[in-house]
């Protein structure tokens, strides 16, 4: 069993990333306690909302060096939907807002297209381009939830999966002990607690 810790910085939507960790038999902490988060086997950033307003959030709440340091030290870190975006260089939602920095790339509103609706809601397929621990035992073309009107583009070779919804874009990244994902796998079934639990293998020692 390992301790992840979920950041909590009023972001909507992490207590159901909790009940998956927790149902996995792995116990999750809610938490923007700085110590708590060190001292975690690993540390997953979900995100809801506006990309600025989740940098703003972070670093009220002295999260955003932390991270840094949580990737600096080698710690598993994953990054759900927003949190995901949050790994990019930059972001063009509501004005433009500077990222972390660990994936070269911008994020992006999808572009307008008859018969498509912004947000990009609802279950789609994930096709990955390379093996990745945290897609162990999946197959290729698996159907993830999404909710989101941008995406990213890593432009660094660390995309290991796409997806299609008017434009292609990013659905997926590693580089280092760095994942993200920009669909939501505690609303994905059992595709989606497969890639939790491999996280959690990962942080474990196990995969």
């Amino acid at each position: 069993m390992v301790r992840i810790a979920v950041i909590d910085y009023d972001s909507g939507n992490v207590r159901s990333v909790c009940k998956a960790i927790d149902f996995l038999g792995h116990r999750s902490v809610l938490t923007n306690n700085v110590p708590e988060i060190l001292s975690s086997d690993g540390v997953i950033l979900p995100g809801v909302g506006a990309f600025g307003d989740c940098v703003e959030k972070l670093k009220k709440y002295g999260v955003w060096d932390v991270i840094f340091k949580i990737v600096e030290n080698g710690k598993p870190f994953l990054g759900i939907c927003v949190g995901h975006q949050l790994l990019f260089e930059r972001s063009f939602e509501f004005g433009e807002h500077e990222g972390f920095g660990f994936i070269k790339g911008e994020v992006k509103r999808f572009p307008k297209k008859e018969g498509f609706k912004v947000p990009h809601m609802g279950w789609n397929n994930v096709f990955f381009e390379k093996e990745n621990r945290l897609f162990n035992g999946i197959k290729s073309g698996s159907f993830f939830y999404f909710v989101h009107s941008y995406y990213g583009v890593a432009l660094d070779g660390t995309q290991i999966a796409h997806a299609n919804y008017i434009v292609d874009f990013t659905a997926a990244v590693n580089k280092g002990n760095v994942w993200g994902v920009q669909f939501h796998p505690e609303k994905s079934q059992h595709v989606g607690l497969k890639v939790l639990e491999n996280f959690c293998k990962i942080c474990e020692g196990k995969l």
